[in-house]
Formats: C-alpha cells, structure tokens, sequence
C-alpha cells in the first residue's frame, strides 16, 4: 500500500483526480443531453428536404392534412397512453403540485412574453406566437428522452436505472397530460386573441370560423347583487367556445385520468392482462407517431421561414433569453420554496422533474396551432428551430445544475 509522505501532493493528487472526473461526467451528461436534441434537429432536417420544392412530397397542402392527422389523432392518442398507464390516485395525491407547477411555467411565461412584445415591437400577427413560445415548454417528448437516458448513466443520484425510469416516466406522463391541456386551453385561446383582437380566427384545417368571443352581450338592469353576478356568469360562459378549449388532447388527457384513477376501468384497460388491452395497445400505437410527424411539419414550415420570414433576431433572442435564462431561475426559487414549505416531497426526481419543466424548449404543439391560423407558421419554425438549436447547451448547464440543488 502507497503511503503518502507529504499531505500536500497527496491533496494535489485528489484535487487533479476530482477535476478529471468531474469534466468527465460534465462530458458524459452532456452527450447525453444532446441526443434528445440531435434526434429533432435530424427529423426536421428530413422535413426541411421534403418540403424542397424538387421533392415536393411535403408541401403547404401536405403539411396541413398532417396537422389535422396530429390534432385529432396523434396528439390526443400519445396523451391517452402515457397518462392512463401511468397514473393512480395514489400518484395523483403525491404529485399534486405538479398541475400548479406547469401552470405557474406557463403564467410566469407569458408574462415574460409580453415584456419580450413590449421591447422588441413585432408585427402584431407575431404576438400570439412569441407569448405561445415563452409560455408553453416541450413537457412531453423532450423530458420522456431526457428522464431515461439520465437515470441509466453511471453514478445517477436517483437511485437504480429501472426504479428511476418507473417513476420518472410517470412524472413525465403527468406533466405531458397537464401540459396539453393548458396549451389547448389557455395558450390556444391566448394566441388567437393576441394574433386577431377583433376575436375571431379562420381556422384553414376545418373551413370554419370558430369565434372566441359571440357578438351576444346582454346588459342588467337595475337589479340586485345576486342577479348581476349570475347575469355576469352567465355572460362569461357565452363567450367562451367550448370547441377551442375541449380540443381532442384535452378530452383525452381526461378520459385517460378516469381510467387510470379508475382501479376498474384500469384493470380492463391498462397492464399486459388486461382483458381489453388491444384498446390500449392501439392508442399507444398511434401515439407514437405524433413526435416523428410533428417534428416533420416543423421542418417542412421551416423552409419558407428561411425564404424569408422577415423575422426579427431580437425577437428570437428575447424568446431565448425567457426560456433558457429566466424561467429557469424563476424555477429554482418557485419548486425549492415550495419544498421548504412543505409542498414538495424531498424525493429528489421528484424535484429534479419539476425544475425541468422551467427549461425546456417551446412546444411543437405551437407549429400545429399556427398552421391551424393558417398565419405565422414559417415565423414560428425559425423560433423553434432556433430554439431547439441552442437547446443543447441549456439542456446540459440546467440539468447538471439541478441535479446537484436536490441529490
């Protein structure tokens, strides 16, 4: 056995020795931040090839039948999957600050939206679009690649691979389910009405003009408190279109936590014994396709944004700027305080989860609602595209960082 004879080389050794591991997993984590974002930047630049117009096999009239493929079929099915096999009422009661978490990412970002509106001053049909970017994050298919090849790498602080990808998964199916809702709910409806304030948006896909508002407003009389705020309520749930906000993902998200919280309808449903299992089998089926075929229409979109989209670089350094710098430390101080309160469990993927949810990129959902508008769509590409660019680097400070806050 070596002896050491002076303290100082020996701390020198264990000083050289502890840098060199740490660079090495600072390299390893980085690597494997960078796959879920490589894989993206891959699939759209296939799309960005087939929109080509030598190719022309994914041109403007293609790409919108696919949006509609994705808005009425895929979307809704890989919600349904993920949520229905992974969530029980036992997980709910567990989880139930994730829903105020997203919701909380999405609020804080659209507020930093506005300011990044008010200080670059963009055409007014770029509005809805830079408020979508900065309030919805990729909360689905960004953190289902992240969680997994994060707890199968040497030395995870959550424990062993199989436990961790379990529980990380059902986090991540969670947060996917609540973000879909929101985005087909609050940001949906929040970007028409900043893209059109006169309230009304023709939606290509479907022929049809689904306004927002209703031109119906009735005025009270004198009358008393009582009636007024029924006659108010009423007035409210007469502007509301009930169409944009039970979009097919939301109804999904739905129908899957009634049948995950459900022990009856789960035992039918969900699991390899399931009696009805080939229902669940085939939704699963089709939920795969809506990551590959989203990513697609983005690179197809993305060709006409580099034509020429007349899109600000302030613009998409402000959107940059909210997700990559300030949500995420925002975040720190919303989930490490609710932690300190008690409204957070200690368990660290748990947390880790949470925080993530303050840096990931922009939605893809938001290239299917711009194509949806039939307004802005290209514009929308270039942000995501860049976005989903510098995503590599966020994606490996961030996550390092915030392993180390809860291991």
């Amino acid at each position: 056995m070596f002896e050491c004879i002076d303290r100082r080389y020996c701390f020198g050794c264990v000083g050289i020795r502890l840098k060199a591991t740490m660079t090495m997993r600072l390299l390893d984590l980085f690597i494997t931040s960078s796959i879920p974002v490589a894989k993206i930047l891959l699939i759209t630049g296939i799309g960005f090839y087939l929109a080509l117009d030598q190719v022309n096999i994914l041109n403007q009239d293609a790409r919108k039948q696919l949006n509609n493929i994705v808005f009425y079929v895929f979307s809704p099915s890989l919600v349904a999957s993920s949520l229905s096999e992974t969530i029980t009422y036992e997980s709910m009661v567990k989880m139930w600050f994730m829903p105020l978490n997203v919701l909380l990412t999405f609020i804080i970002g659209s507020f930093l939206g506005w300011i990044v509106i008010k200080i670059t001053k963009p055409p007014s049909h770029l509005r809805g679009i830079i408020v979508g970017c900065c309030a919805a994050g990729n909360l689905g298919n960004m953190p289902l690649i992240i969680i997994p090849a994060i707890c199968n790498e040497k030395g995870s602080p959550f424990g062993d691979p199989e436990s961790c990808e379990k529980y990380g998964l059902g986090y991540i199916a969670l947060s996917m389910a609540i973000g879909a809702i929101y985005i087909w709910t609050y940001v949906y409806n929040l970007m028409r009405m900043l893209a059109n304030p006169g309230g009304e948006t023709a939606i290509n896909s479907t022929s049809s003009t689904m306004p927002l508002i209703s031109p119906k407003v009735e005025v009270g009389e004198q009358v008393g408190t009582w009636s007024k705020v029924k006659q108010r309520v009423s007035s409210v749930a007469e502007k509301i279109n009930l169409r944009t906000i039970f979009a097919p993902s939301t109804i999904a998200a739905l129908i899957a936590l009634a049948v995950g919280l459900n022990p009856l309808l789960r035992k039918l449903l969900v699991g390899n014994t399931a009696p009805l299992r080939v229902i669940e089998d085939s939704v699963s089926l089709l939920g795969d396709g809506a990551i590959p075929v989203l990513t697609l229409i983005v690179g197809g979109n993305l060709l006409n944004g580099l034509r020429g989209s007349g899109m600000n670089k302030s613009v998409i350094m402000g959107v940059v700027v909210v997700r990559y710098l300030l949500l995420p430390i925002l975040g720190v101080f919303i989930v490490r305080g609710a932690h300190y309160l008690g409204l957070v469990t200690s368990e660290p993927l748990y947390q880790f989860v949470l925080l993530l949810q303050y840096v990931v990129p922009p939605a893809m959902n938001l290239g299917t609602i711009t194509q949806l508008f039939g307004s802005g769509e290209s514009e929308c590409s270039v942000i995501l595209f860049w976005s989903y660019v510098l995503a590599s680097v966020s994606l490996t400070v961030w996550p390092t960082f915030f392993m180390w806050l809860v291991a």
